[in-house]
């Protein structure tokens, strides 16, 4: 401790004002200016002027904090004197202060209205012995005078004055006033206990900075280069511009002004027109025929073609909307009250964001039309991106400009086809996109998608903002499984369900026939379909949830009338079966398929695909063997995992059932789902499965004319499944009139139409044996039924209530 610092310790106060530093490092013998504002430190400075003037200069570990705790501050500073106070106009000040000694924090008595604490002064660790110390010394010196030549401005005096300095320590702290080095870099250097590992922080630092000098010289005199020929281009561009005028070839300048024209009348936002002006700027002194003067015109192109102000005019009436989606589908109320749910919000505020919905159900059953239907009920454009097999990210947010025949992605690309920035875009097929390496697109997705970011959409084409924020997204999909979690957590799900064969019909006469006939030129009185004819057509030639092979066949019969209206010959209006079989050929379907069976080991399971409604009939056989379970047609993991629990059912109700103890050591048990390349899965089949086995180990059929679906347990209970109106539909459409459904899902019944739940009996059931009581053509427990059915009367839907072990 020099003859100085031990004068500071014996005058130093006990309580310390405490000044916290952005970025600024005050080492001892530093004379360093600096502007108070913030409150605090204005409080530690009047402290320390009243009281000495002595003050602990401590550095902020977080230079953004405005409002830094102690935990946010340094311990180890420099304590510093105030030289000089001026009080600025604007209520700030401007002190002059002067680096006394290194310091460390090791209390703090108050934290308001300003830091007060206590600290000691730091003693050097050094040995005088240490040859090393000498050597740095010398390097460091050498290495100083190195960095003053290479950087320029310092003062001549300034190596001399570092020759006449020998202790160690100060030299560190005069080198450290003069470098301009990092704060990081200069806080490590001032609370290093050790002079030895200060010098070396400091050669290093020197070092850094030397090398950060010379990389900007480099720089600099690669840019000065540069800045010459670009010169020279211009005055040769210019002189070229003024040849072409005197020869007649035109004169680029008007294609500038064009553009510039179009970049006012876009309407951009202040960024985008400077973005684009500056573009054009750089256009200008391109050679016309430069590939890269293309690439710039391309872009521009672009950027003003985009619809950055056009609105189309919102049509917020809710009753037009009701009579637009009304005249365009069939049904779909749900879909439409959300529609006018969202009409009558902007009706009230005209700053509500537009929903981003998901439309999920099977092929055919309306979504894209829908869309259609939408826009025009809003008034609104209607775009529509195909995103099926989409594989990479540029896609959605386009190509750098930098590639060949790079482009904006589609979702820019529909904008300008749209032509306005409030459109309703739809992106079709949603759960058909994949990934590779080249990217994610649904990852990229969830920015467009994201009521929060898309109003700054980035297209790596564009490389501006864009706002996406007045856009009505509306994406399909067939399922959900597909649709990424994140993805499918910003969009709104609507399901769509299939349609029952009233609804078919009403479509067929509302919709599909009238535009069949319209595009085959057909007039009203040359060919007219009954309800009958349009029931025959439903159940003998289609499976399906939607209506597209409906249309498909309507118009296959419009083509054979259009002949015989051509060709003169001679026919009946009115279609019948008869005329229908010789249009359409032999019936595809029978009602009786789901009828036709009655032996042992076969069940008639129901199943929700993204096609629709399913009827899965599952098919047990038992043989000799050693008590293996074999599971063919393409089961997936959890449909194989309920086979076993099926199993283990049975098993633990082997006495039950009046089968030995040992009933499964001696056979194999072989299960089979029929359409053997059809992939299947899902936990629905279990009480299905769990049936055909029991009816196979009885000897005893289960009824042909139900159908059933739930998750079985371990201890046979059922557990509720999902898409029971599809899987109601299938029933119906094969001809099965009795559904046996978990006890949970009573609830969904109420979104069946009324006239199916006319048609179709349902049975809750909560148990495995109540199931087996509901199916089996005669009961299959040891001394009868296991379960007491209660009947319940009401005007609701049939139910036959099975439950309670008896």
């Amino acid at each position: 401790m020099n003859a100085k610092e031990r004068f500071l310790k014996s005058r130093l106060p006990e309580v310390l004002p405490l000044l916290p530093l952005r970025d600024i490092v005050v080492f001892p013998g530093m004379v360093v200016p600096l502007f108070v504002g913030r409150g605090k430190s204005i409080a530690a400075v009047n402290h320390a002027v009243d009281n000495g003037k002595i003050i602990m200069l401590a550095v902020q570990k977080n230079p953004a904090d405005e409002s830094p705790e102690k935990s946010g501050l340094h311990e180890v500073g420099c304590v510093g004197e105030v030289m000089q106070l001026s009080e600025l106009p604007d209520g700030t000040m401007k002190i002059m202060v002067e680096g006394l000694a290194r310091a460390t924090i090791y209390s703090y008595k108050s934290e308001t209205p300003l830091f007060l604490v206590n600290a000691r002064i730091l003693s050097k660790i050094t040995d005088p012995a240490d040859p090393e110390i000498d050597a740095l010394v010398k390097s460091n010196r050498l290495l100083f005078d190195k960095y003053v030549k290479a950087v320029g401005h310092l003062a001549p005096e300034v190596p001399s004055q570092i020759a006449e300095i020998k202790d160690p320590a100060d030299i560190v702290n005069f080198i450290m006033r003069h470098v301009a080095a990092g704060a990081q870099e200069r806080q490590n250097i001032l609370a290093e206990p050790s002079v030895k590992r200060q010098l070396e922080g400091v050669y290093m630092t020197i070092e850094k900075e030397i090398e950060i000098i010379q990389i900007e010289n480099r720089v600099k005199g690669r840019v000065k280069r540069q800045m010459g020929q670009s010169q020279r281009e211009y005055y040769l561009n210019e002189q070229m511009k003024a040849i072409q005028k005197e020869l007649g070839r035109g004169d680029q300048r008007s294609e500038m002004d064009e553009l510039r024209e179009k970049i006012k009348k876009a309407g951009m936002p202040p960024e985008v027109e400077a973005k684009a002006e500056k573009e054009v700027n750089k256009l200008e002194q391109m050679a016309p025929l430069s590939a890269e003067g293309t690439v710039v015109r391309n872009y521009l192109e672009w950027l003003t073609d985009v619809p950055w102000k056009a609105h189309s005019v919102e049509k917020l009436d809710t009753k037009l909307a009701q009579k637009v989606l009304d005249e365009d589908h069939f049904g779909l109320e749900k879909v439409k009250d959300r529609i006018l749910d969202y009409l009558a919000v902007r009706k009230l505020s005209k700053t509500g964001r537009g929903p981003i919905l998901c439309l999920v159900g099977a092929p055919g059953v309306g979504k894209t039309s829908l869309g259609k239907s939408i826009a025009r009920a809003m008034g609104r454009k209607f775009v529509r991106v195909s995103l099926g097999g989409v594989r990479d990210e540029a896609e959605i947010r386009g190509h750098r400009r930098t590639y060949i025949g790079a482009l904006p992605g589609r979702i820019i690309q529909s904008m300008k086809k749209a032509g306005t920035i409030n459109p309703v875009l739809m992106l079709d097929e949603v759960d058909k996109m994949t990934a590779d390496f080249r990217g994610d697109p649904s990852a990229a997705l969830l920015e467009v998608l994201d009521p929060e970011q898309n109003k700054a959409f980035s297209d790596h084409y564009l490389e501006v903002d864009y706002d996406l924020s007045e856009v009505m997204f509306i994406t399909t999909a067939n399922t959900l499984h597909s649709i990424p979690a994140p993805l499918l957590d910003r969009m709104e799900v609507l399901r769509m369900s299939g349609y029952t064969e009233d609804e078919k019909i009403g479509i067929a006469q509302g919709f599909l026939i009238p535009k069949q006939m319209e595009e085959h030129g057909l007039q009203k009185d040359q060919l007219v379909f009954s309800r009958k004819a349009l029931s025959f057509i439903i159940r003998g030639y289609t499976r399906e949830s939607g209506v597209r092979s409906i249309e498909r066949l309507i118009a296959k019969v419009c083509r054979r009338t259009a002949r015989n209206v051509v060709e003169g010959v001679k026919f009946s209006p009115s279609v019948g079966d008869t005329v229908l079989k010789k249009m359409l050929g032999p019936v595809k379907f029978r009602e009786e398929g789901a009828k036709a069976h009655g032996e042992f080991g076969f069940a008639n399971g129901l199943a929700w695909t993204e096609n629709g409604g399913e009827m899965m009939q599952i098919e047990v056989s038992v043989v000799p063997g050693k008590g293996r379970l074999i599971l063919t047609g393409k089961l997936g993991e959890v449909m194989r995992e309920s086979a076993q629990a099926a199993l283990t059912y049975i098993r633990s109700r082997a006495r039950l059932f009046s089968l030995p103890t040992k009933f499964y050591s001696r056979t194999d048990i072989h299960i089979h789902a029929p359409e053997g390349a059809i992939p299947k899965d899902g936990p629905s089949a279990g009480i299905t499965m769990a049936s055909a086995m029991v009816s196979a180990f009885c000897k005893t059929p289960v009824r042909h004319d139900v159908a059933m679906t739930g998750e079985i347990t371990l201890r046979g209970k059922v557990l509720p499944i999902g898409g029971l109106k599809e899987k109601a539909l299938a029933a119906l459409r094969f001809g099965v009139k009795t559904v046996v459904i978990p006890k949970d899902n009573v609830g969904d019944l109420e979104e069946i139409p009324k006239n199916l739940l006319k048609e179709i009996k349902f049975v809750p059931v909560d148990s495995m044996d109540a199931v087996l009581d509901a199916v089996m053509s005669k009961s299959v427990f040891k001394g009868g039924s296991k379960v007491r059915v209660l009947k319940k009367k009401h005007s609701g839907p049939q139910l036959d209530s099975i439950g309670g072990i008896t």
